[in-house]
């Protein structure tokens, strides 16, 4: 069973926005990065966000904003608010802990993924 749950995808127009969260509750180690991954349909794994424990951010340069991730620590929780939305932002979104860009693959530490989709 993964130890991240991803949720908040869904169906959207473009131009419109999303709230993808995180929920890391059940990790044992919470003193690493955490990461938003996606994977377009045919498409390589993407490193889209991170942020530290200390809150240091950083975004691939399509998503500069437009995206911007944020964490509660306290409940062990990781955000990703995804406003103006493009088409191109069509993918299965998913955290994890790790730098490894496993997406899809049910490691430990990865989350399931959530579905996002923005019709133009």
């Amino acid at each position: 069973e993964s130890q991240l749950v991803e949720s908040g995808g869904g169906s959207v127009e473009a131009g419109g926005s999303l709230r993808l969260s995180c929920d890391a509750s059940r990790l044992d180690d919470d003193g690493t990065d955490m990461i938003w991954y996606r994977q377009a349909p045919g498409g390589e794994c993407e490193l889209v966000s991170s942020i530290t424990k200390d809150g240091r951010t950083f975004y691939t340069g399509s998503v500069k904003g437009r995206f911007t991730i944020s964490q509660d620590s306290a409940k062990k929780m990781l955000f990703l608010q995804m406003n103006s939305l493009k088409p191109e932002d069509t993918a299965v979104y998913y955290c994890a802990q790790d730098y490894t860009l496993s997406c899809g693959l049910g490691l430990d530490h990865w989350g399931q993924g959530t579905q996002v989709t923005v019709s133009s």
